[in-house]
């Protein structure tokens, strides 16, 4: 009698990926990518040891991809721009993986590079290395969150997409004026979420940049000292 087949870890994680870019996370389970194996789910666990794992290591994967071939280019902001584009080009491709990855954050090779490359330009800034750790964490919040929300919105089907535009138009210009005067106001210029989120990251990572910018400008005024 045949045994069933040895899977290797890049080919589980393979076929898992492709269980979520055609699926969702929440309903995925090592027991339905067991199922799309072949195999049992004990054979997968030989391989990860939860569910969560499996899903960091294929959200790590993506991270991975997106600094193959990367180099360290311009300025410090220049840098973080850089990075911050390369992240949501690789989940842009894999929108369901973006989810995936701001819920199970990763912890592997592709997360580490990521977080050194956001230490080093920080340190490149010229802030002081006591407030590198806050100011790192809230890139990273913020790039993973312009990018989950991006990368669901681009999840949307063109018929949910079109249903979605139709309740805004009501909602926004049939709010009446007596109750909701500010909206009524702005009604006809206000847009949709889902709308050129592309501009909106870059203007709101560009606002996060400027903003450490002005910092380590006000400390060199202040003749400040923190290295």
């Amino acid at each position: 009698m045949t045994g069933r087949r040895r899977w290797s870890t890049e080919e589980i994680l393979d076929a898992a990926a492709e269980l979520l870019r055609t699926g969702h996370a929440d309903s995925f389970s090592v027991r339905k990518l067991a199922t799309v194996l072949g195999t049992d789910s004990s054979s997968l666990y030989r391989h990860f040891r939860s569910k969560t794992e499996l899903l960091r290591a294929v959200a790590d994967r993506v991270l991975l991809a997106a600094m193959e071939g990367h180099r360290a280019e311009g300025d410090w902001k220049q840098r973080l721009t850089d990075l911050a584009l390369r992240v949501r080009d690789a989940f842009d491709a894999q929108p369901q993986l973006a989810a995936v990855w701001s819920r199970y954050a990763s912890s592997g090779a592709g997360s580490r590079m990521v977080m050194e490359e956001v230490l080093q330009a920080l340190r490149a800034s010229g802030l002081p290395d006591a407030e590198i750790p806050t100011r790192y964490h809230r890139v990273a919040v913020l790039i993973a969150a312009l990018i989950a929300a991006e990368a669901g919105s681009g999840a949307v089907t063109q018929e949910e997409h079109e249903q979605g535009m139709e309740l805004f138009r009501v909602a926004v210009l049939g709010a009446d004026p007596g109750r909701f005067p500010a909206l009524a106001r702005f009604a006809r210029d206000v847009r949709p979420l889902g709308e050129d989120r592309r501009a909106a990251f870059d203007d709101i990572l560009a606002a996060q940049l400027a903003d450490i910018e002005a910092s380590v400008g006000a400390r060199r005024l202040g003749g400040g000292r923190g290295r």
